[in-house]
């Protein structure tokens, strides 16, 4: 059966990614950017994607027969008969917003907009729209071509049927997606994820341990089952009773300050960026910088594969 044409806007590191992504599952895409001078640099890049697949044995075809499925365009009017196109430009409200108005202008009425943002509600970005009902959170983790993560958010006037649309789409991508069928900002990892840095932040801010104690032992508790499950069935295997008793104790303490943590300002301040420019928490040289990207790209097809092995659904009613 044929695939359905995908759209996308924006080609930075993520969009790249992302077009690779939809490629390798089989659709023709047309991908917008607004510098199609830069055309050149984003094609190597998503060959680059597509070869590392290649290399990992994920691929059917070659790299060079994906790629003729790709148009990259900087016209707004190449995505008419376009039923899905998913923006990933930078986290700027006023811009994003720019896009779906283009975007408004050519598509049916039907065709569903997808943003990945990050942590920016959805409702916020349907305001204004002619059909905010087909808009809806698309988020995407980083490589979004390797990983098998995917979050589907609902603001709150989208169609709930449009959404399980996108999930079922997004399966077929190879994406284990959630769906949020209520808008709230960061949606569900961010929102965890983020708690877990405020509070990483207060153990080094207020001298109880160091940066490397700290990601020392999340990488050795917390990395060592979080690919197997997730918290709820984590607590299902490891019993449910000692983290009622440990919450009851706990809780009152953890931070809850809602400052900024002045480790971070400071670093950003001081222009680190972490390893694309060798200057972050830890001291890199220019080599050990993208030894290190080389490792988490790595690890990330490790992890797929790894995840892979245990299905997620065993028993589930």
């Amino acid at each position: 059966m044929d695939k359905i044409q995908i759209g996308t806007v924006g080609l930075g590191l993520m969009g790249c990614s992302i077009v690779t992504c939809i490629l390798v599952a089989g659709h023709p895409v047309t991908a917008l950017t607004n510098n199609i001078q830069q055309k050149e640099e984003s094609v190597k890049r998503i060959e680059a994607c597509l070869l590392q697949l290649k290399e990992e044995g994920i691929l059917k075809e070659t790299p060079a027969a994906i790629l003729q499925r790709l148009h990259v365009t900087d016209d707004y009017h190449s995505f008419n008969n376009h039923t899905i196109v998913i923006e990933s430009i930078i986290e700027s409200v006023d811009e994003k917003k720019k896009v779906y108005r283009q975007l408004e202008t050519v598509l049916a009425t039907d065709a569903i907009i997808g943003s990945n943002t990050s942590a920016i509600p959805v409702t916020l970005l349907q305001a204004g729209l002619q059909h905010p009902e087909r808009m809806f959170g698309i988020h995407w983790a980083e490589p979004a071509h390797i990983t098998r993560f995917m979050e589907v958010i609902c603001g709150d006037k989208s169609d709930i049927t449009l959404a399980e649309k996108v999930v079922s789409l997004a399966e077929s991508w190879g994406k284990e997606p959630s769906l949020l069928r209520k808008d709230i900002r960061g949606f569900i990892t961010n929102r965890i994820m983020y708690a877990m840095l405020r509070e990483a932040f207060y153990l080094v801010e207020n001298g109880y341990a160091t940066i490397e104690d700290v990601d020392r032992s999340l990488r050795n508790d917390l990395g060592y089952w979080i690919t197997f499950a997730g918290p709820f069935r984590f607590m299902d295997l490891t019993g449910i009773p000692a983290y009622l008793a440990v919450m009851k104790e706990l809780f009152p303490e953890l931070s809850n300050d809602a400052a900024i943590p002045a480790t971070i300002e400071k670093l950003v301040e001081e222009g680190a960026k972490g390893v694309a420019n060798a200057k972050g928490f830890y001291s890199y040289t220019e080599a050990t910088a993208r030894q290190w990207e080389e490792l988490f790209t790595d690890f990330s097809f490790d992890i797929r594969k790894l995840a892979g092995k245990y299905p997620q659904n065993i028993g589930d009613q």
